[in-house]
């Protein structure tokens, strides 16, 4: 087995009752078979071309000998440091890939000025834009923030007289605009499979190409992968994507929150995969499963609440001393193929047993037309704001800050949280210099005693986004960002990244607070590094 599965407790007794139906439904090996009639009639057309992620294995094998052969040509010229400029599930997958092979890959999934600066300058241990390949990954290039940050290298390189078209490499699907201008361009372009949707891509060229040329063994990450395939292609109640969709989706009531622990793998980050895949696939329709990634210390793991489901991923030679002390617990090992394999297939049939389609994200282009109507409308209009040692402090309702007070602030945000709701934390700032920041999640956890998820902005936008205004209407939501003067350019566009970092933090706050009545507060940090502090003291 390349991917093992134990449960215990309450999941089991869930998965031994809902397993027998997925089994005579014959529900893996049709999806196997690329059956699109899964998940209803509603959702029969989308699917029947979403399903390319089946054949990723054998169709990204091609691709291997390319990559390996491009990074060996890039090296050669002294080009060493791969930059990632891509969002959602074009940089996901190659994160964890990259991080779990310990090969270095600086991933720019982010508008805030200082982080894409950093991005283009590089440092000394990695070196600078002279040693630097950028890889632009974008199903149509029609990405705002994969398309400034093309913009910025494409000046940069120039600025030291680099022809861009040696020192870019771009991930499309065939035909796009982004292809077209690509190839007039003369860079170099790879081809992923237009039947792929981004979340389902970690097997193809958006997975493969950024971490095959930061040095990953992408040929051992197929193999991994192809191991697995038969072990969910089964109708069997051993068949492990079976057996978490259970876990998922199965119950009644229904654990609609997962909590997801790494202890003790070695598989890097991933968690946030896992995020963004079960997340905005199944975040619609007033329905979904809501992870939250978690430490082994977190508060949501002392208290385990009842709508909660504790995923634990483990070594294999950890498994079995952990499964004694975690009773209720789902604990998982595996390689980093399987994994990606059997959460892919898991996340699909947990939609069937949802009946939501897994595939389309209605509502993640929502905050995008509010950001970009907010472009339009420059400057970016906020709501009144009053500071409070420093920190601007903003609410969807004056209620919220009748305290005058941070601390009263989330406090009276926190009693806004209905039965069974969550926290989101949402950072749009530089998480190159803020990375402690991630840090509040635990301590707002503790102080709203309900389960937390934090996001950096504007990357979760193309993940968790969906949910939080497709899922269930219990959430609420806390932004916090950062004054600035660090500001750079985008060479064609009428707009700074620290205007478009700023109105997608106002769009989805309106999107939020007006379009779906949700609570919104959000904090500016004007002197981040010790207002940081004092937002700590707040949230305990």
């Amino acid at each position: 087995m390349t991917f093992d599965i134990h449960l215990s407790g309450h999941v089991k007794a869930v998965v031994d009752a809902t397993l027998p139906t997925l089994v005579s439904e014959l529900v893996a090996s049709g999806l196997t078979a690329g059956d699109s009639s899964l998940w209803g009639p509603a959702a029969e057309a989308e699917a029947s071309e979403r399903l390319g992620w089946l054949q990723a294995v054998s169709v990204s094998r091609p691709l291997v000998g390319e990559i390996l052969a491009l990074r060996e040509g890039l090296v050669a010229r002294g080009v060493t440091r791969v930059v990632l400029a891509g969002m959602g599930g074009s940089s996901l997958a190659p994160e964890v890939i990259t991080r779990t092979a310990h090969v270095p890959l600086v991933v720019l999934d982010s508008t805030s000025p200082a982080q894409v600066l950093s991005a283009i300058d590089g440092d000394a241990e990695s070196g600078g834009l002279e040693h630097t390949v950028l890889v632009v990954s974008s199903k149509s290039g029609g990405t705002v923030e994969t398309d400034a940050a093309k913009r910025a290298f494409e000046a940069a390189f120039r600025d030291l007289g680099i022809d861009p078209a040696e020192r870019i490499v771009v991930v499309t699907d065939p035909g796009s605009p982004l292809d077209a201008a690509a190839r007039a361009d003369g860079y170099t372009v790879f081809h992923a499979d237009p039947t792929v949707g981004g979340r389902y891509s970690a097997l193809t060229a958006f997975g493969l190409v950024p971490a095959g040329l930061a040095g990953a063994d992408i040929a051992g990450l197929l193999d991994e992968a192809e191991a697995t395939l038969l072990e969910v292609a089964i109708d069997s109640p051993d068949n492990p994507a079976l057996v978490l969709a259970a876990a998922l989706a199965g119950g009644d009531p229904r654990r609609d929150k997962l909590g997801l622990v790494t202890d003790g793998t070695h598989i890097v980050g991933l968690p946030d995969w896992i995020e963004q895949l079960v997340a905005e696939s199944t975040g619609k329709d007033g329905t979904g499963i809501l992870p939250v990634v978690l430490l082994p210390v977190s508060p949501e793991v002392e208290t385990s609440p009842d709508d909660l489901q504790i995923v634990r991923l483990v070594d294999e030679a950890r498994r079995f001393h952990l499964f004694e002390h975690h009773p209720g617990e789902i604990l998982i090992s595996g390689s980093l193929g399987a994994q990606f394999v059997v959460w892919e297939y898991a996340t699909a049939i947990a939609g069937r047993m949802l009946g939501i389609n897994p595939f389309d994200q209605p509502d993640v282009e929502s905050a995008k037309a509010a950001a970009r109507a907010l472009l339009r409308d420059r400057p970016v209009p906020t709501a009144p704001a009053f500071t409070v040692d420093g920190v601007e402090v903003r609410v969807s309702d004056p209620a919220l800050a009748a305290s005058g007070t941070i601390a009263g602030v989330l406090d009276a945000l926190w009693a806004e949280i209905p039965q069974g709701g969550y926290v989101s934390v949402q950072a749009y700032v530089d998480r190159t210099s803020l990375p402690h920041l991630q840090g509040l999640r635990e301590l707002v956890a503790a102080d709203a005693a309900r389960p937390t998820t934090f996001g950096w902005g504007p990357r979760f936008l193309h993940s968790t986004g969906q949910y939080h205004k497709g899922g269930p209407a219990n959430g609420v939501f806390l932004q916090i960002l950062e004054a600035t003067d660090v500001d750079l350019e985008i060479p064609g566009l009428p707009f700074t990244f620290g205007e478009l970092i700023a109105a997608q933090a106002a769009g989805d706050a309106r999107v939020l607070a007006d379009g779906h009545g949700r609570p919104v507060v959000t904090l500016t940090l004007t002197d981040p590094q010790i207002e940081i502090l004092s937002l700590f003291e707040a949230a305990q």
